[in-house]
Formats: structure tokens, sequence, C-alpha cells
């Protein structure tokens, strides 16, 4: 899978979002754009993450994915609070007036978040345990990868220091660790074709993934 995916990582890692982290040039008001397309994401991947633990193998692994559905919930957004509060600290973050958003953006689902958790979603109703965990998997593989590239530089801006250090953190590697060593226990016993549609489904999910931050980069609406 990962192989599959090597050159969307690497345009993942030249985008000028996330260069634009580490050596703190990126625009406030792009990240939070991303922090407000993030907080409805998590909503729909922790869905998807409770159909997976719905059909997952053994009762360790749903009490593990129904465990990282609420993580994605409490613990990320907990982090989007705070992250939030220093956006309104420098006035990136809107106000009420207009509905809540980042740098006058409305806080509404913008068309790759809708577009990625719907696929997400529909993976898990439609396809096996395979394939749904192979559409969710990027989200911890290529967090934490990211994250650990990341962390070498950090950033000269604190708050996106903050950012790289939570998915940088040895305690996110090790869940994203955990996720994969399932995702190759359950694909060791899969068919071929199963294997081949998972992998499918992984490459889908790392384009979103770059597709999301992206989308925050360019500022991007609906067209209508």
């Amino acid at each position: 899978m990962w192989t599959s995916t090597r050159e969307i990582y690497q345009a993942i890692l030249r985008h000028p979002f996330l260069t634009g982290l580490t050596d703190g040039s990126l625009p406030r008001s792009a990240f939070g754009r991303f922090i407000v397309q993030d907080t409805h994401y998590l909503r729909d991947y922790a869905r998807a993450l409770a159909v997976c633990a719905a059909k997952a193998p053994t009762e360790a692994d749903v009490r593990a994915l129904a465990t990282d559905a609420a993580d994605a919930i409490a613990a990320e957004q907990a982090m989007h609070a705070d992250l939030r509060q220093a956006l309104a600290g420098d006035g990136t973050w809107g106000g009420p007036g207009n509905g809540g958003g980042a740098a006058g953006v409305r806080d509404v689902v913008g068309p790759t978040t809708r577009a990625y958790t719907s696929y997400l979603l529909a993976t898990g109703y439609g396809g096996s345990f395979l394939e749904g965990l192979a559409a969710v998997l990027p989200c911890y593989w290529i967090y934490a990868r990211v994250g650990a590239e990341l962390l070498a530089a950090s950033s000269p801006d604190p708050l996106y220091a903050r950012w790289i250090a939570a998915y940088g953190d040895p305690a996110f590697q090790t869940v994203a660790d955990r996720v994969i060593a399932l995702t190759d226990r359950v694909g060791a016993q899969a068919s071929p074709t199963e294997r081949e549609r998972a992998t499918d489904h992984f490459v889908v999910t790392a384009r979103y993934e770059w597709m999301f931050w992206d989308a925050a980069w360019r500022g991007e609406t609906w067209p209508v």
C-alpha cells in the first residue's frame, strides 16, 4: 500500500501548506481554514472508524477502533479548541457575524471535505472490513509520517510548532503502528482481489489527504 502512494506522499511533503508550517510562512488564514475543515472532517472520520469497529474481527480490534473513534472527536477537537483560541487572539478567527469561520470564511463543509468523508463512509459501509480499514488508514499513517518529518524541523511559529508536536508525538506514532499492524494481519488472510481493492481505496484517500491540505491553502469554496 505504502509503495503505491510513494509519489503522493512526496508531493504532500513538498506542498506549500506543509513547508509553510515548518518555515513559519504559512498564512494564518490558510491554517484557520484547515482547522475549520478538519473539525468537520473528524466528525465523519469518527463515524467511519465506528463502522470499521463494528466489522472488526476480534474483540480487541473492536475496542481499539472504537476508542480511536472517540479520540478522533475528543482529543483532536480539544486541540482544535486551543488552536481556535490562539487564532482568535491574533484576529485570524472570525466571529459570530461570519458564521464562526476563519478569516471571514463561513464555517461550512467544503467540497473536498465533503467528498473525502463521503468516500470514507461509503467504503466503510459498502466494503469489507479490510477495505474500510484501508480507506481510513492514510489519516493515521500519513499524519504519523508527516509529524515525524516535520518534528525534526519544527517551526519558528509557536502555533505551528504545537500542531507539529501533536502528530510527531511518539504516542500518536504508536497508534498508527497498531493500525498498520492490524491491516497487515487482516491483509495476509485476504484474497488477492480484496487486497487489490483495499490498495485502491488506500491510494484514493491518500490523494484526498493531499487535496485536503491543498484546499485550505487555496481557500477552496463551493463554486455556486
